[in-house]
């Protein structure tokens, strides 16, 4: 299934993924860091949706509170509470 999210305090300003089989598929952030954003999105790629909230989830970019990875963590965690 295919999601959109608006991202909150961040550079980059939206994160688009499938989720499919359990898994992330297809990651595109609007804005931010091309090339950090690219690298983010090609090693997450494939990685199941509970192992990313792990490793993501917390992640700060400098003086934020938030960073793009937290984002998508922060993302995922709430689809889970809707059990999807």
């Amino acid at each position: 299934m295919h999601y959109g999210f608006r991202n909150v305090g961040t550079c980059s300003t939206r994160v688009e993924f499938d989720v499919e089989e359990g898994k992330l598929r297809n990651i595109r952030f609007a804005d931010g860091c091309n090339g950090n954003l690219k690298a983010l999105a090609a090693l997450a790629e494939g990685m199941m949706v509970d192992e990313a909230i792990l490793r993501l989830g917390g992640i700060t970019c400098g003086m934020k509170g938030t960073s793009c990875g937290d984002q998508l963590a922060r993302h995922l965690q709430g689809l889970r509470k809707q059990n999807v």
